[in-house]
């Protein structure tokens, strides 16, 4: 039997506790280095399906796949494949804007929503770095230079002015459920998207989910999110765990039931299909570039704690809690800390 967790448990509940409880769990990548360092979860490799672990390498979208790879072995399948995207309402606008230019112009007048809860809004900071050309994190123990980051954080003081004031509170959830209400709220530049809101009868509004605003990379440097199904190394049954696993992942089930059942797969297969693009508004071709080009995090297994330590930090600059400069320190002490070990598995 499946149980649902929040948004919230996603991103918090102890894997310790996940894997005592259930065979198979459905994770975000980044934890996949503690876990397997913890041996919470099983590699999937070398149990009778490395042949359909090179179809499903060969059938990722950007670096789903390899996400869920540590030391080696791969800890996950890439069931669902996500980043940070952009969105729009359709009925209200004939185009979403192309640059940050337009994005910011749009903000102007009222039209623009943005998601910066403290994750959401790290999230958007590591994005627009990368989107820069200065992605975060690749040096040893360095978040990024104070110069990047404070003109990342100088775009995203910006958005924030001309934003309701209540987006600093807002997941991605919440927020594209404003732009399916209403007639007020016409785009947002920066979230995950989730394809229930671009289909039929899900809200009362359809939202169209399309690339980020170009930038100096053009559309690359999104922060990759998503998520994989792992196998508990406590199963009752691990053979049968793994196998359904590999079922789970494949191409006919990702775009055939499981996206039918309201998931956003994984599979490049069902990216390219015509019919889960007619469904929803070509929400997978519509952000296929945005996907290829995304941001794949560090592979360390500090990096969680990194990120929950840091992402508050960023909404503190953009309330003015706290200065950009003193921000910008305080990550690079916490990446010090917490990131300075050479991670000898990338």
């Amino acid at each position: 039997m499946w149980e649902f967790r929040s948004l919230q448990a996603f991103a918090d509940q102890p894997l310790e506790d996940l894997a005592e409880r259930y065979d198979l769990l459905v994770i975000d990548h980044p934890h996949i280095p503690l876990a397997a360092e913890r041996g919470l979860v099983a590699p999937l490799d070398g149990a009778g399906h490395d042949d359909e672990l090179a179809f499903l390498q060969a059938q990722s979208v950007g670096r789903s796949h390899e996400s869920y790879r540590w030391g080696g072995h791969q800890y996950g399948l890439a069931t669902d494949a996500a980043a940070q995207v952009a969105v729009f309402r359709p009925d209200l606008i004939s185009a979403p804007p192309q640059d940050w230019p337009t994005v910011l112009e749009l903000a102007r007048h009222g039209r623009v929503l943005w998601p910066a809860k403290p994750i959401d809004a790290f999230s958007s900071l590591v994005t627009v770095a990368a989107n820069a050309g200065t992605p975060p994190m690749q040096e040893d123990g360095v978040f990024l230079h104070a110069s990047d980051a404070l003109a990342a954080l100088e775009l995203l003081h910006e958005l924030a002015a001309h934003v309701p004031a209540r987006n600093l509170r807002q997941n991605p959830i919440e927020v594209a459920d404003d732009l399916a209400s209403g007639d007020q709220w016409a785009y947002s530049p920066l979230l995950f998207g989730y394809t229930n809101y671009s289909r039929a009868g899900f809200r009362e509004h359809r939202l169209r989910y399309v690339d980020i605003p170009r930038g100096a990379r053009g559309v690359a440097g999104a922060l990759l999110g998503g998520a994989g199904i792992a196998v508990s190394t406590r199963a009752s049954d691990p053979e049968a765990a793994i196998d359904h696993a590999f079922w789970l992942a494949s191409a006919d089930v990702q775009r055939g039931s499981y996206f039918d059942g309201g998931g956003q797969p994984g599979s490049a297969v069902a990216w390219d299909d015509d019919r889960t693009n007619e469904l929803t508004l070509d929400f997978f071709r519509g952000t296929r570039a945005t996907l290829e080009g995304a941001y794949l995090r560090p592979r360390h297994a500090a990096y969680v704690s990194f990120q929950d330590a840091a992402s508050p930090l960023v909404t503190s600059a953009l309330t003015g809690e706290m200065s950009d400069v003193d921000v910008v320190d305080s990550m690079n002490g916490l990446a010090a800390r917490l990131l300075r070990r050479p991670d000898a598995h990338r």
